[in-house]
């Protein structure tokens, strides 16, 4: 049975990935951690948290709000900066079988693409991640709103790595359709759907939202709606994978994804519950595959776009 994933082949370089079980950035950590639970080596890929030019402390206390079904985060995209990625972690990284997405998030273009050369050629990064969609820091949706500033930064990303490019997009830009054909057209190789939704919670004692600047929401309240955005993307036919990410917890809403044209997925807010979930969500895909006599994992891709 083949379930493999290729994503790349626009640069110099491609990422296969053995199977389509993703973990989304900043619900993993880094990977480290997760190796004491289970055999992470067995996951299609690894998405780092979000990487900075420079170290972030990140937003002020609480960061996490449960929600019905789902989970408002606003993180502020913390992290000890490219520096210190490529001294301490990225040798790590380089040690395991699993390979490595980066996601990096900037300011500017510039700072995309000072992120982006820095990683290329770095062992242990094995594909690059643009978040432009982050809706938890300042001016975070700017770029993902916006066809012509998505295409420049990821043009510019282009420019200055052979890595595989991939781009994550917002469910809230105005025209999703417009702004993942401008990043295709600028050189992505696949496209993450979708980032968290800008969302919010009252606390009705000290009469405060919470968190203090609002924040992401995720977990399976959000699958319904990304799912759609996925199958509205792929109908499109673009020529690059799409990787679906919002609200996966079981095998089942994988397989949806897939179906609605996703060629990957990212399992993300439900390793908060459960750790292992990632694994179980493979393993439970791989059953489903066998028990339907399916021997290529391409024949479930897009299944429902003709429904």
């Amino acid at each position: 049975m083949n379930i493999a994933v290729e994503i790349g082949g626009r640069g110099k370089r491609g990422l296969l990935l053995s199977n389509p079980v993703m973990v989304a950035s900043g619900c993993f950590g880094n990977g480290i951690e997760f190796r004491r639970l289970f055999d992470i080596d067995r996951l299609g890929a690894i998405v780092s948290k979000g990487i900075t030019l420079r170290p972030r402390q990140g937003n002020p206390q609480p960061r996490l709000v449960e929600t019905p079904a789902g989970l408002i985060n606003s993180i502020g995209l913390q992290n000890i900066g490219v520096g210190r990625v490529i001294k301490e972690l990225a040798p790590i990284w380089a040690t395991w079988r699993v390979p490595v997405v980066a996601n990096i998030a900037g300011e500017s273009v510039e700072e995309y693409a000072s992120l982006a050369a820095q990683l290329d050629g770095t062992p242990g990064v094995s594909a690059l991640e643009l978040n432009i969609s982050c809706p938890n820091v300042e001016n975070g949706l700017e770029f993902a709103c916006h066809p012509p500033l998505a295409a420049e930064v990821t043009a510019a990303v282009r420019r200055c790595t052979a890595l595989p490019v991939i781009v994550k997009l917002s469910p809230v830009a105005p025209n999703l359709v417009a702004v993942a054909q401008a990043v295709v057209e600028a050189g992505a190789d696949a496209l993450t759907i979708a980032n968290t939704y800008p969302a919010l919670a009252i606390d009705i004692w000290s009469a405060r939202p919470v968190p203090s600047f609002g924040g992401g929401l995720s977990g399976p309240a959000i699958k319904p709606l990304t799912l759609r955005l996925v199958s509205e993307v792929a109908r499109e036919q673009l020529g690059v994978p799409i990787i679906g990410c919002g609200g996966i917890s079981t095998w089942q809403d994988a397989v949806e994804y897939l179906m609605a044209g996703a060629s990957a997925v990212q399992v993300g807010t439900i390793t908060f519950r459960n750790p292992r979930a990632p694994l179980e969500v493979l393993e439970g895909l791989e059953s489903f595959l066998q028990q339907q006599g399916i021997e290529d994992l391409s024949q479930i891709v897009g299944a429902a776009l003709g429904s």
